[in-house]
């Protein structure tokens, strides 16, 4: 066998990758990128909880406890649970009440203690399109389908790679489509050099994607980049983790706490009196009184919580009253601000404090691509998102025109591209494949299924009927 004859035959034997990986993975592209492009809209335009809604700017707001009475009182024997201050002064305060019908929000005017809306928590279109784009609605099973989704992903950016390397002496020019071209090659040329140009940002895309993932990232990534509660240092632990203990279970903090066990408060803490009461510089000051919502508000603005920021009220006997900031959450633009901050319900104790210099390279690595992949660093990212979504779902579009175009006339199958004959043993090609499989583990089982297939049940299918050639 000659080596063009060698070099052909890979071409097709990749060709032929390419399109099973895309036979699986376009019809996930294109609602992920329908769903992510209508949540980065929705978020900058209405936010997610009302927490654009405006209001009448006056010279001092109501004490934080009048607003949360207000709130409470919307639903008699509800639960206050966590408090979303305003982004700025223009704008209304944001609580969280859980009762017996589930967790509801209210949307308050800090000036006048008005509830201005009221409704079911992650019931808005944000939250269906969320829920879309995470588990197309099926829970477990649809996230293990997106993730299958997003690992055959990364095969076919690798082999749409080695398809696109120019081949013909055209070089850097195989950057620009050929747009003097006509029928199935100009869809190739424009498919071709659409999917190079936002190559390197789908990786990212893929890869931070599945670090949300209930495999790759939850059981191998996370698991090992979390924030370690070692670094608390000699403080009470609880077993459950932030993930668990904030925000309802939604996992809406930061990625690399979200398995990190929460700090506990201690219980005997204000039977220590004064000598347990944490100075200024450590604490809430006041020695003898417990820390109250008025009180822990106003221990944020000290400690440089600025504009928007999370409080979560402590829960049960050992609860912890949370501050947090994060850019996932839209409270900030700016990843490197991320904080959180664990004060002792009882002695008003600093716990913990970690901010993102103190995450590791993951976590860090994490926090800003979380970000980026989510549009919330301003305008300039929503719209270099939305560049991106429009380019995946131009190259789902184009790659089931190019196989429309190709097919026999007449034909009913598939119409995959054939296996060449007698394919030559690769070394490179056989070490990416492996490589793709054990770094992602649902692609690599995937990858099997597909060769099985192949090789066993396609053979038998194509006799019986001549269908799927």
């Amino acid at each position: 066998m000659t080596e063009d004859t060698r070099r052909a035959a890979l071409y097709r034997s990749v060709w032929r990758w390419h399109f099973y990986a895309g036979l699986y993975v376009i019809p996930f592209f294109l609602v992920l990128a329908m769903s992510g492009m209508a949540m980065l809209w929705i978020a900058f335009l209405d936010g997610r909880d009302g927490e654009r809604t405006a209001v009448l700017p006056q010279a001092q707001a109501l004490p934080l406890s009048e607003q949360a009475a207000a709130a409470e009182a919307a639903w008699p024997g509800g639960e206050l649970t966590q408090y979303i201050a305003p982004r700025d002064a223009a704008l209304a305060a944001i609580f969280r009440v859980d009762t017996a019908d589930g967790p509801m929000m209210a949307v308050v005017d800090p000036y006048t203690a008005e509830v201005l809306e009221q409704f079911p928590r992650r019931s808005g279109w944000y939250d269906l399109m969320d829920n879309v784009h995470g588990s197309l609605l099926l829970g477990l099973t649809g996230d293990r389908m997106i993730e299958i989704a997003a690992s055959l992903g990364i095969v076919l950016l690798v082999t749409g790679l080695y398809l696109w390397w120019p081949r013909d002496g055209r070089g850097l020019r195989a950057l620009l489509p050929a747009l003097g071209s006509r029928g199935r090659s100009l869809w190739k040329s424009l498919h071709g050099t659409v999917g190079i140009w936002i190559s390197v940002i789908l990786l990212f895309f893929l890869i931070s994607g599945l670090s949300w993932a209930g495999v790759w990232g939850e059981k191998l990534v996370q698991a090992w980049s979390s924030f370690p509660a070692g670094k608390y240092g000699g403080i009470p632990v609880s077993d459950v983790s932030h993930a668990e203990a904030l925000n309802g279970g939604t996992k809406e903090v930061p990625w690399v706490l979200e398995q990190t066990p929460i700090p506990a408060s201690d219980p005997h803490a204000h039977h220590h009196g004064a000598d347990a009461a944490a100075a200024p510089a450590e604490g809430m000051a006041g020695a003898g009184a417990m820390p109250d919502l008025d009180r822990v508000d106003a221990f944020a603005r000290e400690i440089g919580f600025a504009g928007r920021y999370q409080l979560n009220l402590p829960k049960g006997d050992t609860g912890v009253w949370t501050l947090s900031r994060d850019s996932m959450s839209t409270d900030s633009v700016n990843p490197t601000s991320d904080r959180i901050v664990h004060v002792d319900r009882y002695s008003g104790a600093v716990l913990a404090d970690v901010a993102y210099a103190d995450y590791g390279l993951m976590g860090k690595s994490m926090a800003v691509g979380i970000a980026l992949h989510m549009g919330t660093l301003g305008l300039w990212s929503v719209l270099a998102n939305t560049l991106v979504c429009l380019s995946v779902i131009f190259l789902a579009v184009s790659g089931v025109v190019m196989w429309w175009k190709r097919r026999p006339a007449g034909a009913t199958g598939l119409s995959a591209p054939p296996m060449p004959r007698d394919m030559p043993h690769w070394p490179a090609a056989t070490a990416i494949a492996l490589a793709l499989g054990l770094a992602f583990p649902m692609a690599g089982i995937t990858l099997v299924v597909v060769l099985a297939f192949d090789a066993l049940v396609r053979p038998l299918l194509a006799r019986g009927s001549g269908r799927f050639a």
